[in-house]
């Protein structure tokens, strides 16, 4: 199929054989063009759009997966262009959202296990990924990275590689963002539930597997949980969305193993809000505008 040249917000659209059809927003990593792509996925979504059977929005373009028993996904076309139109007319750019606080226990010893395990893949062998981390950035001890990571806010721009896995983007200015480069090689092994940051994400890995990400310490609670579900995995095995904002908490071993002991017997409550992210507000004070949002934890 050819190449669909472009929606009237700039938007390029592009086929992959008969099944799908591939939106990209913009070219670079951008806030807005996130929130964009997850007010336009969003939108697809409520339209109900008969052949469109998946719906995956990344950073800054998003992915329908069409059947084409049921429809052709060139006509497609013309029903994106309008979903495009109308959103390319919101002057505000705003977005549901949910604020979720994750307790970490940094420098935790099972992520230390495994990346001293590979520090022949690393940029530097002679330091852990923590203090590489933190000299890099410009701190002069890890506490110091520790602190400036846990103490801002960090919102979910994207969804996918597996099931829960969503790399977050510090909301801060961007003079402040930290910054870290992903491992030479990828290991082999990572923990489930290990703290990763590459680039200027963070996420938290779903499952042991492999991954390149630097290693900062380890979640408490789950984000994907199929064995026992409770909370708000009776509802669904994998707990972040695109827009979720998370706060990720500083805890201590005494604390992580109490949070571990509540999540096997189900009875772990996570601080979940509900919000209205508005993105002019943030660009207006992008430190105050996120001390306001984590109000929103109960």
């Amino acid at each position: 199929m050819d190449t669909y040249t472009e929606f009237v917000d700039g938007a390029q659209a592009s086929f992959g054989g008969d099944e799908f059809i591939f939106v990209e927003v913009a070219t670079d990593m951008d806030l807005e063009a996130t929130l964009r792509v997850i007010a336009l996925t969003d939108s697809v979504a409520a339209a109900e759009i008969s052949g469109v059977t998946d719906i995956c929005p990344a950073h800054v373009s998003y992915m329908l997966r069409v059947d084409p028993g049921i429809r052709d996904p060139r006509d497609l076309l013309p029903i994106l262009a309008k979903i495009h139109k109308q959103k390319a007319k919101d002057s505000k750019l705003k977005i549901e959202s949910r604020i979720i606080e994750m307790p970490i226990l940094y420098q935790d010893p099972w992520s230390h296990e495994v990346l001293m395990r590979f520090r022949d893949r690393h940029q530097d062998p002679t330091l852990t990924d923590l203090d590489y981390c933190s000299r890099i950035n410009g701190f002069s001890s890890a506490p110091e990275f520790i602190h400036a990571h846990s103490s801002r806010l960090h919102i979910a721009t994207f969804v996918g590689f597996m099931p829960g896995n969503a790399e977050c983007y510090q909301l801060v200015p961007s003079e402040m963002q930290l910054q870290a480069p992903k491992y030479v090689r990828p290991r082999t092994d990572t923990p489930d539930r290990a703290l990763g940051f590459g680039g200027a994400f963070s996420t938290i890995y779903p499952v042991q597997g492999a991954g390149g990400f630097q290693l900062l310490g380890r979640c408490a609670a789950p984000v994907y949980e199929t064995k026992k579900p409770f909370g708000p995995f009776e509802h669904s095995t994998v707990l972040p969305k695109g827009g979720d904002i998370f706060q990720y908490r500083s805890i201590e071993m005494a604390e992580y193993e109490d949070i571990r002991s509540r999540v096997k017997a189900g009875t772990y409550q996570y601080r979940i809000g509900t919000l209205e992210f508005d993105l002019s507000q943030f660009r207006e004070d992008p430190t105050g505008y996120p001390l306001t949002l984590a109000e929103a934890l109960p």
